[in-house]
């Protein structure tokens, strides 16, 4: 079974442009109680490398792209994000990292809940153990 789930963006539009529409338990599976995303990351800097107990997120290059590293404890997958209507769902307990950030890449993120520190797993020694319990 892929890591890489991707999520039906709806692409509307004429003549004048594009509208690209998320929403909130249709295309994205769940209630987006928060939104952020990054901008401005520097060349040969890559962000990410932890897990969310819980939490679930949609991200989406929504200018230039990155290549997303999913592992789930037991086998990773890499895709590139590069297209505004090319949804990434990351669920829980599932280890990302996001690398090769082109200069103009804006990367969107949907999340299933507010920020929450005791959510994450920075260390990845402690991830594989909490998803590979055995």
């Amino acid at each position: 079974m892929s890591l890489i789930s991707f999520m039906n963006v709806q692409v509307l539009g004429d003549e004048r442009g594009r509208l690209n529409v998320l929403e909130a338990c249709k295309n994205i599976p769940f209630d987006i109680r928060r939104v952020y995303y990054l901008t401005a990351t520097q060349m040969g800097v890559s962000r990410g490398f932890h897990a969310h107990k819980a939490l679930e997120q949609v991200a989406v290059c929504v200018s230039g792209g990155c290549r997303m590293l999913m592992n789930d404890g037991s086998q990773v997958e890499e895709v590139v994000l590069d297209s505004p209507d090319k949804a990434l769902f990351i669920g829980k307990m599932m280890w990302h990292e996001m690398h090769d950030f082109t200069e103009d890449c804006v990367l969107l993120v949907l999340a299933s809940d507010f920020y929450d520190e005791q959510d994450y797993i920075r260390n990845y020694d402690e991830f594989l153990r909490l998803a590979n319990p055995l």
